[in-house]
């Protein structure tokens, strides 16, 4: 045990040691998948309670103790450009084992120019030699809830990740990791929610074509093949409290409000070397759970105005309506990126089929 031990700790220290981390790295696996989270901000990290869990929380998915669930997502990022998918699967095991769940996620941008072979080795253009080339990230994600010891009031889940990005002809890399996540139930019915995503870190190893990447123009070498072949992906980690106020038997508030934190320096509203925090805010209006009115608030950011000077505040602000009719529900959400008021907005359609409300 020792050994294995020392082995491990051999690894990672080789691992981070090499200055090969990226704060943004494998960050598609971070938007969320689902338009009703996307909706309220992220803020369902204590609430998520179905097929959607794996991207928000994996220990939501033990609240589907019955048939199974199916769900689809699709959306594109600034105007078309980027197209982003995600479908998923997820059953109750027998015996009350708790919960599994495969899901799979797609992000990617098609029909991008080739200029690398625009210019010959003698500094000749050639308009001719344009191509173009796609480049996609692909995760599959395989989860797992269940009640430690058989308490109610807890759960847990984890979720294995296994990533595919590929650019073109120029590269490709494959990537593995781990998320943990567990969900409290108090006895003054609040839901306290942490998920810690890269839990062990994500490692991506890639493959460079140089030939196909490298350029040389009157003996001077262009789009040289980067040194490092490795990156990894720091843990982040997710905490929220949500709780449902009953207005009348028809009407029910459900907010959530909670930090995110990478742990790396970037322009949240506190960041430090070692840690970044930033707040996020939703919250859902339920009428006689069937029709959904939802609002989100996340990243939070402190950025300089390039015409003043001025630091100033920037969020990303999200909205959404859904509808449910027995095991059916249809999700809309609507964000903006937030980003200096860019007017870049994105919109997001998902669907759910629930086996056990059909049979209900």
């Amino acid at each position: 045990m020792k050994r294995i031990l020392f082995f491990l700790l051999l690894i990672f220290t080789q691992l981070f040691g090499a200055q090969i981390i990226r704060k943004y790295s494998n960050e598609f696996l971070n938007i969320g998948a689902g338009a009703r989270g996307l909706a309220m901000g992220g803020a369902v990290v204590s609430n998520q309670d179905d097929v959607y869990s794996p991207m928000w929380n994996p220990a939501g998915l033990i609240k589907i103790d019955r048939d199974w669930q199916m769900a689809a997502m699709h959306a594109e990022y600034f105007e078309s450009i980027a197209k982003y998918d995600y479908i998923a699967y997820a059953k109750p095991l027998d015996y009350g084992n708790g919960v599994f769940a495969i899901s799979l996620v797609r992000l990617g941008v098609d029909n991008i120019l080739n200029t690398t072979q625009l210019i010959d080795a003698e500094g000749n253009i050639d308009y001719d030699k344009i191509s173009s080339f796609s480049t996609a990230d692909y995760a599959g994600l395989f989860s797992y809830a269940f009640h430690p010891n058989g308490n109610q009031k807890l759960d847990i889940g984890a979720t294995a990740k296994v990533v595919y990005r590929n650019v073109g002809k120029f590269a490709s890399g494959y990537g593995f990791g781990f998320d943990l996540g567990a969900i409290y139930h108090t006895d003054k019915d609040l839901n306290i929610g942490v998920m810690l995503r890269d839990a062990t870190s994500t490692v991506n190893f890639w493959t460079i074509n140089q030939q196909e990447l490298s350029t040389v123009v009157n003996g001077e070498e262009f789009n040289p093949a980067p040194t490092d072949k490795m990156e990894i992906t720091m843990p982040k980690l997710n905490v929220g409290v949500s709780k449902t106020y009953e207005f009348s038997r028809d009407l029910k508030l459900l907010p959530e409000a909670g930090i995110n934190v990478d742990f790396a320096k970037t322009a949240a509203l506190v960041s430090t070397d070692f840690a970044s925090i930033t707040p996020y805010l939703g919250g859902e209006l339920i009428f006689q759970d069937m029709i959904f009115v939802r609002l989100g608030f996340n990243r939070f950011q402190s950025i300089t105005d390039i015409e003043n000077l001025k630091r100033k505040v920037s969020f990303q602000p999200s909205a959404g309506i859904g509808i449910r009719y027995k095991g059916l529900t249809l999700d809309y959400a609507i964000t903006n990126s937030g980003v200096g008021g860019s007017n870049f907005y994105s919109n997001f359609f998902s669907l759910k089929l629930d086996m056990f409300g059909f049979r209900n």
